[in-house]
């Protein structure tokens, strides 16, 4: 796998320079400007030798054909992270930023088989529930009030103060989280992207879908949560904990950073400037060559085989570059060819995205609320200063700052106009519980 004479040269500062060695998908340089490492990647042919955080390697699959038959083949390729090799015989430090994304747990992103379909399908049944007309209406009225906070301003952080609250707010109303149960949620999800004092917030928020899950048992309503728990799979206490866990916070990430780059695209893109009604397309666009994931899907082999060109040993880390595939020749010819959803954003096979139709549809409506309130938002720095956050899974702004015309906040709905449950039901404990920002917006809604 040495390099040949004519191979791309390295990104500056990478450690492949020397004979052996693995190509960081993490810090500064790499965040800044991915591009340059997946075309060097490529030159490995269909996979290449990775570290995805000090100390832990992976296989890194970079060609569209072989990413497929990678998430395709369930027989060869196991999700289960209880084989992963290298976390067995300690070669993962206890401390290690990706654990909290790659642990093994009793969902349906790390099962295989029989026990996958099961979960998967409860998954699915459920959110395949959801009423479009309430989600649209449900994302109006959250952006709404995400954009009162800062309308009048003039100027605003347009990732922290809208693209990364607006999904989990929606999720908590989806979810029918009550006042303290939607504030410790979204703490917790904020932590674990963040990694900031990560184990804690994980702790935060397992205990909190875990008051949610006994909450709905007793009293249950027309949420995504109640309709797991009445599911024909009979889903367990500890089972509706973790799958409720992993849409909140899988379905939370990847809406963030699309709603943020989908922005990002608009802004900076004279295109989309001065064009109107772009806004599905700026969002394929995104979807193609700054996806929300970038190197995800974490795979085991089952035994000792050769794949794509390469000897893998039982248990070792494989992931998909989403990011790589989609830039690469072969998907680029398809979507010259006009093939615009052949991307692997959503990824593919068993464990493809069951969301992908409210994703899209939360992520447009977002959008499109935005800039209907504020028509003249615009970049308020030079593109080139603004700052990627690092790490090897997702693609995301560490801030987009915006200016506009100074508008006056939205006004509230009224009470008889409110018709979500979880404000309806948690009105009372809106008034003892203010310190939270989902509290702030039910008591937005209810006064």
């Amino acid at each position: 796998m040495d390099a040949q004479p004519t191979a791309p040269v390295p990104p500056p500062g990478c450690p492949a320079h020397q004979p052996g060695g693995r190509v960081p998908l993490y810090g500064p340089e790499y965040a800044a400007d991915p591009e340059p490492y997946y075309t060097y990647l490529r030159h490995y042919g269909p996979t290449a030798p990775v570290e995805i955080a000090p100390g832990v390697e992976a296989t890194l699959v970079t060609d569209y054909a072989t990413a497929l038959q990678l998430l395709q083949d369930s027989g060869s390729f196991r999700k289960d992270a209880r084989r992963w090799r290298d976390l067995n015989e300690g070669r993962i430090a206890p401390d290690s930023p990706v654990l909290p994304v790659l642990a093994y747990r009793p969902n349906c992103m790390s099962s295989d088989g029989a026990e996958h379909l099961r979960l998967r399908q409860s998954i699915s049944d459920s959110m395949a529930r959801i009423d479009p007309m309430r989600l649209s209406q449900s994302v109006e009225r959250i952006s709404d009030f995400l954009i009162s906070q800062f309308s009048e301003r003039g100027s605003a952080d347009l990732i922290g103060s809208y693209a990364k609250q607006l999904p989990l707010f929606v999720f908590n109303e989806l979810f029918g989280c009550t006042a303290d149960i939607g504030d410790r949620v979204f703490f917790g999800i904020s932590g674990m992207f963040d990694g900031i004092n990560a184990e804690k917030a994980s702790q935060v928020l397992f205990e909190a879908v875990g008051e949610l899950v006994a909450l709905k048992r007793r009293k249950p309503g027309e949420d995504v949560t109640s309709w797991l728990l009445k599911h024909q799979t009979r889903l367990s206490d500890e089972e509706m904990v973790h799958q409720v866990s992993l849409l909140l916070g899988a379905g939370a990430e990847p809406l963030v950073n699309l709603i943020g780059n989908t922005l990002h695209r608009i802004l900076t893109d004279d295109r989309y400037a001065h064009e109107g009604g772009l806004i599905e397309e700026a969002m394929d666009d995104t979807l193609w060559e700054n996806p929300p994931m970038t190197n995800f899907a974490a795979h085991y082999p089952v035994s000792d085989m050769e794949f794509a060109g390469q000897k893998l040993t039982a248990g070792d880390l494989m992931l998909v570059s989403i990011a790589a595939a989609n830039t690469g020749p072969t998907l680029s010819a398809a979507r010259k060819a006009g093939s615009n959803r052949a991307h692997l954003a959503w990824s593919a096979g068993p464990h493809a995205c069951p969301s992908k139709e409210p994703a899209r549809q939360i992520v447009v409506s977002a959008v499109e609320n935005l800039l209907n309130r504020l028509p003249d938002v615009e970049l308020s720095v030079p593109e080139g200063s603004l700052t990627w956050r690092q790490g090897a899974f997702s693609r995301g702004l560490v801030t987009l700052p915006a200016r506009y015309t100074p508008v006056k906040p939205v006004i509230r709905p009224s009470r008889q106009t409110t018709t979500q449950a979880p404000a309806r039901e948690t009105a009372g404990a809106v008034r003892h519980e203010q310190a939270g920002v989902w509290s702030k917006f039910l008591n937005w809604l209810t006064k």
